[in-house]
């Protein structure tokens, strides 16, 4: 049995609309960050608010569905995996990146 070890699910809101492109073979590849949201009492007795951002990408079918019917404030849940990616920028810093590659999304809530 093949268990998937990888594996992220979440509940959020879009922050921007996504940005979709076609690559040069032909696949689409949609791009949007995701605010996920928690609240708790602090030790002062506190009601605290934090805010956590997440780079998520999406390939091919998924990239479409989210091109067609996402835009900025919608609520989504949505699961895939971790990706950490590393590239030099154009100073020759070396640049690292940790995305989620989502798989299933699902809508929720009313359009923004």
């Amino acid at each position: 049995m093949n268990k998937l070890r990888n594996r992220v699910q979440l509940i959020g809101h879009l922050g921007m609309n996504p940005e979709v492109k076609t690559t040069d073979s032909g696949h689409k590849l949609a791009k949007f960050s995701l605010a996920t949201n928690e609240s708790f009492t602090n030790s002062n007795g506190e009601k605290v608010d934090e805010t956590e951002w997440h780079n998520v990408i999406a390939w091919n079918k998924t990239a479409e569905l989210i091109e067609s019917y996402l835009e900025k404030g919608r609520e989504v849940a949505l699961e895939g995996k971790l990706s950490t990616r590393s590239w030099e920028d154009e100073k020759g810093v070396k640049r690292f990146v940790t995305e989620i590659v989502c798989n299933e999304i699902l809508f929720l809530g009313k359009k923004a």
